[in-house]
């Protein structure tokens, strides 16, 4: 069988639905194919559902630009199309004086991006977590908690309604370029289309090599893990509590986040995925850790950072006394026996062959191809502004 469509977007997660939703709000043709029987199967459906105000990253960047715009357009867009979303604000603390100026260059990368902020002294910060230890705290209050799936469910509906072609168990098994588009194979169908957009998320490297682009970087899976206070002990936190984060990662640290339903996550950690779609040790890939154990980055990553961040990540993940030991650092009062596991997402980051982490969004093109080849978080709070931009690369 063959079809068309204007243009065909491989990947069901919140960052597929959102650029399939701006093109056909552009009058475009729209077809989604996604290998998974659920939308918003893996990132999405394994995200921490924190709305990010944009106070980390490097003014002027694509992360800087489109999460504070992100920042506002998911929270509007969840209330008009019923959404839960809560704009609660959060806490990060420095727990020992020399967090502090790390703290304060945060405050000044907040200013510069437009994120409402302040920096508050420890009692201030009691005022609002009472349990909170710290000697110094920044107060964002634009960051929020929202379901990430849900928001999922809202496009396609919306995509329903504009008779988007939609399709689940559907992964796209072959690429090929023509002069006027491309032709993408799937089990029964071959779709013709005038332009491709890769929204593939952990295999988005590999959707780019099967369209023959060579990407100039590498997704590496790291697991990252969850725990949840008891229900008994959720008194503890009363909103979002992060550490100061350490600039040289591409990880937030692990934190307290109370969720719309009144649970309080804890996590995560990381640790690097032995499957690309592995959310536990038992999840093993021989092809995913043979492509990677290849791949020169990895190895020139590892030893960067192999010891101590490394080990340390690896013994928290089997350690709960660890993992509590790193919570109690922002709130002294968590104790191993306060907390169980829930959970883990799999976070798709890019690596370059120099060992370097891509910090920004990296989206690459080719003639009649987007491919978005870095896109963690805050992708998710960032998804409709990032549809405009590929909608605009498409055009």
């Amino acid at each position: 069988m063959r079809s068309a469509s204007d243009v065909v977007v491989i990947g069901g997660g919140i960052l597929g639905l959102a650029v399939a939703w701006e093109l056909t709000r552009r009058g475009t043709d729209v077809t989604v194919l996604e290998k998974e029987d659920r939308w918003a199967a893996h990132q999405t459906g394994h995200n921490s559902n924190v709305v990010h105000a944009g106070l980390y990253y490097k003014p002027g960047s694509f992360k800087a630009r489109m999460s504070t715009a992100g920042n506002r357009s998911i929270v509007d867009f969840a209330r008009l199309y019923g959404v839960p979303v809560e704009v609660c604000g959060k806490l990060v603390v420095a727990t020992s004086d020399d967090e502090l100026p790390a703290l304060r260059v945060l405050a000044d990368r907040a200013e510069a991006n437009g994120v409402p902020a302040k920096l508050i002294s420890p009692s201030e910060a009691r005022a609002y977590e009472p349990e909170v230890s710290c000697v110094g705290a920044l107060r964002v209050e634009s960051t929020g908690i929202i379901d990430f799936p849900a928001v999922c469910g809202a496009l396609v509906r919306l995509l329903d309604e504009t008779g988007a072609d939609l399709r689940l168990n559907t992964a796209a098994l072959a690429i090929r370029s023509t002069d006027r588009g491309v032709e993408v194979a799937t089990g029964d169908d071959v779709i013709r289309a005038d332009a491709l957009v890769n929204c593939a998320g952990l295999q988005s490297d590999r959707v780019a090599r099967l369209a023959g682009l060579t990407p100039s970087a590498r997704i590496v899976p790291f697991r990252g893990e969850y725990y949840e206070l008891k229900p008994e002990r959720r008194n503890l936190v009363r909103g979002l509590i992060y550490p100061v984060p350490d600039a040289s990662l591409p990880f937030l640290g692990v934190h307290l986040t109370r969720m719309l339903d009144g649970s309080v996550h804890a996590g995560p950690n990381a640790v690097l995925a032995l499957s690309r779609e592995g959310y536990g040790w038992g999840d093993i890939s021989a092809k995913d850790l043979a492509e990677v154990a290849r791949f020169p980055g990895l190895w020139r990553l590892a030893r960067k950072y192999a010891y101590p961040t490394g080990l340390d990540e690896v013994r928290r993940s089997f350690s709960k006394k660890r993992f509590a030991k790193s919570l109690a650092r922002l709130v002294p009062a968590v104790q191993p026996e306060d907390i169980v596991r829930h959970g883990s997402g799999v976070r798709a980051q890019a690596l370059l062959p120099s060992g370097a982490l891509v910090d920004d969004f990296l989206i690459e093109t080719a003639p009649h191809q987007v491919h978005v080849l870095n896109a963690p978080s805050p992708a998710a709070t960032s998804a409709l502004e990032i549809a405009k931009h590929v909608a605009d690369q498409v055009a």
